[in-house]
């Protein structure tokens, strides 16, 4: 093959040996699978709040939302899994947009910081309002997703399901950036002095794109709770946090393909060094120390894979 047109061929077939291999694996790996997609979700939504200039160290705090708005929504309402979801998915939007109002002016650490006690105010008010989160023992029993009477109680179902809204948050990035408000958020997160003095609002475009990355944030939320069955406010701390940035940058920021890649390679590494905690946090540091170094456009940067929004290096 000419030049780099062997890579997409390479990358199409490793897709789809993705895809389908987990179906024909062991109930494991099919575990792994699942999870690597619903981290895939949420790391889109912080890959959209990147791409506008901004980094949310309070991340996982959204995906709390979303988990505990829908699970409550279900047990206290007695509505189906499909209203829950969809009113998961709002909370996180609307706190989002509130947060977002307030803080989105300040920029760099100033902002990361603010995030950052965002995120620890939420697992602590989770943490104190123990008669409807259940404190610190969380919530458990929680039922499987359920959409027009099919229930999704099986690994196979689950890993159908999680797929298929993987896939679509990716192919809604795909589309955004190919809109005007892409084009308008990359100018932001470029030059923001710039994209304002030829007439761009700034403050509302990051604003959009803040409160779009905390709504998918919200939606893999919803779909963690039904398929783990349980949910604790130490499932949403700043460590959890700290694990979504770090799939962003080692999968790429700058590419569309970053997520899915940071999701798929570090998702099965807790298991991989199960009973050696602090070995994984060696590994995770000396990652990010190569891939900061050495690869800047993370894994996706590799040979110009396609990444379908325009590569660029965040400042």
């Amino acid at each position: 093959m000419r030049g780099g047109a062997w890579w997409p061929r390479c990358a199409a077939i490793l897709l789809a040996a993705i895809v389908v291999v987990p179906w024909f694996s062991g109930p494991f790996v099919l575990h792994l699978a699942v999870l690597a997609c619903l981290n895939v979700i949420v790391v889109n939504g912080l890959a959209l709040i990147s791409r506008a200039g901004q980094l949310s160290l309070g991340h996982a705090a959204f995906v709390a939302i979303g988990a505990y708005v829908a699970v409550l929504a279900q047990r206290e309402l007695g509505l189906p899994f499909g209203v829950g979801m969809l009113l998961g998915v709002a909370a996180a939007a609307l706190v989002a947009g509130l947060l977002g109002w307030v803080v989105l002016r300040l920029k760099g650490v100033y902002f990361v910081l603010v995030t950052f006690a965002f995120g620890e105010l939420a697992r602590l008010a989770l943490l104190d309002w123990a008669g409807l989160t259940g404190g610190a023992n969380g919530l458990a029993a929680i039922p499987a997703a359920q959409f027009f009477g099919f229930a999704f109680d099986t690994r196979a179902s689950a890993y159908g399901l999680a797929l298929a809204v993987a896939a679509g948050s990716l192919a809604l990035l795909w589309l955004l950036f190919r809109q005007p408000l892409g084009h308008a958020i990359d100018a932001v997160a470029d030059n923001p002095q710039l994209a304002e003095s030829t007439g761009l609002n700034v403050h509302r475009i990051q604003l959009l794109a803040f409160i779009g990355g905390c709504a998918l944030a919200g939606l893999g939320g919803t779909l963690q709770a039904s398929y783990v069955g349980y949910v604790s406010p130490e499932s949403f701390n700043t460590g959890v946090s700290i694990g979504f940035i770090i799939m962003l940058v080692i999968g790429g920021r700058q590419s569309i393909w970053g997520p899915c890649i940071g999701a798929l390679v570090l998702t099965p590494l807790p298991e991989l060094f199960r009973g050696a905690v602090q070995t994984q946090h060696i590994f995770y540091g000396a990652a990010l120390i190569l891939i900061l170094r050495f690869m800047p456009r993370g894994l996706a940067g590799l040979r110009g894979a396609p990444g379908g929004l325009r590569n660029r290096e965040h400042p």
